[in-house]
């Protein structure tokens, strides 16, 4: 079984689809992380290196360890990055290229979700956690916390029955719902743990800004639209236009957008 159900191929169209994002959460992900002075920190899932810069930026962290599971992605954080304690490489976070117990920090931003047999990911992050290590991870909350991604993919289940699936899909990801991060800590094993929401603002200067990552073709959104023949597509693009301008010219748009996180202590 494939370890990953995201489509990663251009790190450029994933900064304009997430990335941009990702680093806004990032800054709340690092706070409730909690990471100490002279750190080693596994970032899973990294991604362009949202996370890891982040920490790098914000943290004393002495080591920062990126894996992610597209070799586009991790390409384009090596050459983003500029600070020699940051390092990627290509894993898969259902088999950790690491011994047990090498980090005092594990974390995992925006990337569970899509993980098929998620709770072996998890056991996989505690197993690298040292004794007495905080292992955390956040998740959009897609049912009703994406404000900006609930209006693409309710727009396009009222127009079009296919995406009915599409739709249902978004809204149950694992680990993406209320309470389900913090049963799969307990499940881990792991103790002291607790569970909070993160919010950030998704900020579009107009429409095209807006539509832009739908047909970028990373994720599951782009993957729906690349697979719609051009009438289709051009018939929902101009009812996603209508949700966005909302009765006003186009412009500026501001949308919440709120994440699960969870945090617990590999036990001593």
């Amino acid at each position: 079984m494939q370890s990953s159900e995201f489509k990663a191929t251009d790190g450029d169209a994933y900064e304009l689809q997430m990335g941009r994002w990702s680093r806004r959460l990032a800054e709340r992900f690092v706070e409730f992380a909690d990471v100490a002075v002279g750190d080693v920190v596994l970032d899973l899932g990294c991604g362009t290196g949202s996370l890891a810069r982040t920490l790098a930026q914000r943290t004393t962290a002495r080591q920062i360890r990126g894996v992610d599971f597209s070799p586009v992605y991790v390409e384009y954080a090596r050459r983003q990055n500029t600070d020699t304690r940051v390092d990627f490489q290509v894993g898969d976070a259902c088999a950790l290229p690491f011994p047990e117990a090498s980090f005092d920090r594990v974390l995992s931003l925006l990337m569970l979700h899509f993980v098929p047999q998620t709770d072996r990911a998890i056991s996989e992050m505690r197993r690298v956690g040292r004794p007495g290590a905080i292992v955390a991870a956040a998740v959009w909350d897609a049912r009703g916390g994406v404000v900006a991604h609930r209006m693409f993919s309710d727009t396009a289940a009222a127009i079009d029955a296919r995406a009915d699936a599409f739709r249902a899909r978004q809204c149950t990801r694992p680990m993406s719902r209320p309470g389900e991060l913090e049963a799969a800590w307990s499940r881990a094993g792991l103790q002291e743990i607790s569970q909070t929401l993160l919010s950030i603002r998704m900020e579009f200067s107009c429409f095209e800004d807006y539509w832009g990552p739908y047909v970028g073709g990373q994720g599951p959104a782009a993957e729906y639209v690349a697979g719609l023949d051009t009438e289709p597509r051009v018939t929902l693009k101009e009812h996603v236009r209508r949700a966005y301008l909302d009765g006003e010219a186009d412009g500026p748009r501001s949308y919440a957008a709120s994440a699960w996180a969870v945090r617990g202590v590999v036990p001593r």
